[in-house]
């Protein structure tokens, strides 16, 4: 595979439950809900205020329903005017807080939708995974994780397309960048304070960890596609949801794309040789990977053959869509 260089977030560089700068105009607060999801937390940023962290601000990803996260955030917020609630997507580690806020602030969640329509099934997992001892040790691998659940329950206020300002106050503006591929309705959040230009990328582009994409609502063809769009970007950082600032972005991301690429002609090479399930070509294309992973694999080797179908490349047997349970040969 193409070697990314992730990098990780010293667990004694933060407290959670409380705000710590994390760049100019931005502070994080980081929830304690770490798992082999969430990587340390969930860390809710905020944006804008005086050097005394006070005045008009804006909320990004407000977190997932967890009570201590709640209180810290109110403590942060205290003595602020908050404008807006931007919500990347709606996984329940990002969005739920959302509601709390919004009654409590009167701000406005600001988002590109509600969690997009599952348009097809995707059939069920045809390997019974036996539970590891550390399955839920906290991994920093370029292996994707599968999901926590989803936040149905999110609907924004106002609905943000790409290039839309959702923000603004002296000094600093905030416009919309939608990427679709983890999930259809994920937006990005750029930063422009005149100096420095700080994205936020929730888990569109994470340091820690590659993002996962599981169909059917997550799309290989649309991250590769959002991924191109950030790459070719002049951002300064890049501030994700989980794990730590990325400095020098688009080479970083350059990276993350040809590392998807490699593992698409892996799949590929893996269906020319005879293999034509999806457990079959995680067996060998994972063969390196701890097995309690091979489950969050399959989704990731589906979400590559239905690129390749999507492409021509590949057909599906015994079913109109690819699904984990099909069976998949060269066309």
């Amino acid at each position: 595979m193409v070697a990314v260089e992730f990098l990780t977030l010293d667990r004694d560089s933060f407290t959670y439950g409380t705000s710590q700068a994390v760049a100019p105009h931005v502070r994080r607060v980081i929830a304690e809900n770490p798992s082999k999801f969430t990587y340390h937390g969930t860390g809710t940023y905020i944006v804008g205020g005086d050097h005394d962290g006070r005045g008009d601000v804006v909320v990004i990803d407000p977190g997932p329903r967890l009570d201590t996260h709640r209180d810290a955030l109110a403590a942060a917020l205290a003595g602020c005017t908050v404008r807006a609630i931007l919500v990347t997507h709606c996984h329940a580690d990002h969005s739920p807080l959302a509601a709390w806020l919004a009654a409590e602030s009167g701000a406005p969640t600001i988002a590109f939708g509600p969690h997009g329509d599952d348009a097809w099934d995707i059939g069920d997992d045809p390997v019974v995974d036996e539970p590891s001892p550390d399955d839920t040790a906290t991994d920093t691998a370029d292996e994707p994780v599968v999901e926590e659940t989803t936040d149905r329950d999110f609907t924004p206020d106002v609905v943000a397309a790409s290039g839309d300002v959702v923000a603004a106050a002296d000094g600093w503006v905030v416009t919309a960048l939608h990427t679709p591929g983890h999930t259809s309705n994920h937006t990005c959040f750029a930063l422009d304070d005149g100096t420095t230009r700080s994205l936020f990328t929730g888990d569109h582009v994470m340091g820690w960890s590659t993002t996962v994409v599981s169909p059917p609502d997550g799309d290989m063809t649309a991250y590769l596609e959002s991924l191109r769009v950030v790459a070719g970007r002049r951002d300064d950082v890049a501030i994700p949801t989980h794990g730590p600032p990325i400095p020098n972005p688009a080479v970083f991301v350059g990276g993350l794309i040809d590392h998807r690429l490699l593992r698409e002609a892996q799949v590929l090479d893996a269906v020319r040789g005879g293999l034509d399930t999806v457990p079959a070509m995680v067996e060998v294309l994972y063969a390196d990977v701890r097995r309690e992973l091979h489950k969050p694999a399959r989704r990731s080797v589906l979400a590559h053959l239905v690129k390749l179908v999507d492409d021509g490349t590949i057909a599906v047997d015994g079913a109109s869509r690819p699904r984990l349970d099909a069976r998949y040969r060269l066309l």
